[in-house]
């Protein structure tokens, strides 16, 4: 009998108990989703965007790190499975610095370490403070300033990826400058919402995220000449996990040596600080669907996400380094699954189901080499696209995030010293300027007239003002395709 039919009102969906984690099977626990599985196996081609990052960073083949985009997609399921009632993604934001922190060493087999030994640290840092409850605390220690320049940092450090020179927009000017300026339109844009709520034509092209883009670069491109036209192949993908064990993992090249551990660490607490917005967001957005639904109870545990994406990054540094890291959210794609969930129980019976069938979607249309070989010229272009919409996302947050305006002195400072030099000399000079600033004051900052209209006269502590920030943004606030992938 299938379980997910006994759920009584107000309870949560069945499961079996695993200590802190709540375990979830399809058919069994949840009613599978068709929708959301069908919405997955197009939207598997933003996953693929991950592959030119892998190519040219790392010098990585192709299928070399299509088996890698395949692992990290395997591993997106865990959420859902271990009770997180979520769409997992990327950390997008924390792209850029991760790409400049790792460029710095040689191409090959020290870059490769350098990259190993971020990601595994990244990711036991996570389960540490997941497994103590400290997450919270860890980023309410550090001053707003520095959020805030960390968090504008990594939005102009994607869009620097993408215009500087020899970049992808000199690749692609045509078709970047269409597909960026259609997505500013449909994700942000006051009109497009007004023409969501008066048809339901733009309303259901809205909730399709960046996809419907994708499909138009893929005809753009080659039209202005700026990519092939797409050479459709039918079969399964073809993944090469011999050259990625042997070339890419820690069971070809070994262990990094100790010292880039430590190196690592100033990028490795950007990012996290980036990461943890991510975590805000997805509190946000479960709590909006499980007040809209009281027929459904939703158990959203920061600490167990934190355990879940800190064992994610913790493998995949191991079994398949990936430059995209594992993050806690895809945005854009959660808004969409909420915004189903909310119509009712006919619609969605739970969220689990929402959410995991979408990621069963993406996982197997990575296995189908018709949807990886239509968007294989264009990943290049998908990427730009991400990049520069987070870049817009990233340096809103950022402000945001700044409670006065000596702190959005001190993040300006910080954000274009991240760019240039990196995390480490970013976190320094930020320390720097905190200390002289505000001397004694240095955790708490201060609060002046221009920001109090939007946190209150109080002194809001940072992570209550952020959580206000982020649910406020909506949709288009973090790490996805659309915004956190």
């Amino acid at each position: 009998m299938s379980h997910w039919k006994t759920r009584q009102p107000g309870e949560e969906s069945p499961y079996f108990a695993l200590g802190p984690f709540k375990i979830r099977l399809p058919f069994l626990h949840y009613r599978f989703e068709l929708p959301d599985y069908l919405q997955g196996l197009l939207m598997c081609a933003v996953d693929l965007a991950a592959i030119p990052l892998m190519t040219e960073l790392l010098g990585m083949p192709f299928e070399a790190a299509l088996a890698i985009v395949m692992l990290n997609g395997l591993l997106y399921l865990v959420h859902h499975l271990l009770g997180d009632p979520v769409i997992p993604g990327w950390i997008t934001p924390a792209i850029p610095l991760l790409m400049a922190y790792v460029a710095t060493f040689p191409e090959g087999e020290t870059r490769v370490h350098a990259l190993i030994a971020f990601q595994l640290m990244l990711g036991i840092l996570a389960i540490v403070l997941g497994r103590t409850g400290l997450a919270s605390k860890v980023v309410n220690m550090i001053p707003s300033a520095i959020k805030a320049g960390i968090i504008m940092g990594a939005g102009l450090a994607a869009i620097s990826v993408v215009f500087k020179e020899g970049g992808r927009f000199d690749t692609y000017p045509i078709t970047i400058s269409i597909a960026v300026g259609l997505a500013f339109y449909i994700i942000f844009s006051r009109h497009f919402a007004k023409l969501k709520t008066t048809n339901p034509f733009w309303s259901n092209l809205g909730k399709l995220g960046i996809f419907p883009i994708i499909l138009l670069a893929i005809v753009v491109a080659p039209l202005v000449g700026e990519a092939a036209w797409p050479d459709v192949q039918w079969g399964f993908s073809q993944p090469d996990f011999v050259t990625m064990f042997s070339q890419y993992t820690v069971f070809g090249v070994g262990l990094p040596p100790l010292s880039m551990f430590l190196t690592a660490l100033p990028t490795v607490l950007a990012a996290y600080i980036v990461l943890f917005g991510d975590v805000l967001q997805s509190k946000a957005l479960v709590e909006e669907a499980d007040e809209s639904r009281p027929d459904e109870k939703i158990d959203y545990d920061a600490n167990r996400a934190h355990m879940i994406f800190g064992g994610r990054n913790t493998l995949m540094s191991l079994f398949g380094p990936d430059v995209t890291m594992c993050g806690p959210l895809w945005a854009a794609m959660q808004v969409v699954v909420v915004e189903r969930y909310k119509e009712g129980k006919q619609a969605m019976h739970s969220l689990f189901g929402g959410s995991g069938s979408f990621r069963w979607g993406t996982n197997t249309g990575l296995l189908l080499l018709p949807i990886v070989s239509l968007v294989q010229p264009i990943l290049g272009i998908a990427l730009a696209l991400t990049l520069l919409i987070q870049g817009y996302v990233s340096v809103r947050l950022g402000i945001l995030e700044a409670r006065s305006q000596r702190d959005l002195g001190i993040a300006g400072v910080i954000a274009a010293v991240l760019v240039i030099k990196g995390a480490a000399w970013a976190f320094g000079i930020g320390i720097a300027l905190c200390l002289l600033i505000y001397g004694k004051r240095f955790f708490s900052g201060e609060i002046d007239e221009t920001f109090s209209r939007d946190i209150g006269k109080s002194d809001i502590a940072p992570a209550d003002s952020k959580t206000a920030s982020l649910s406020s943004t909506g949709a288009a606030s973090t790490d996805s395709p659309t915004s956190s992938h």
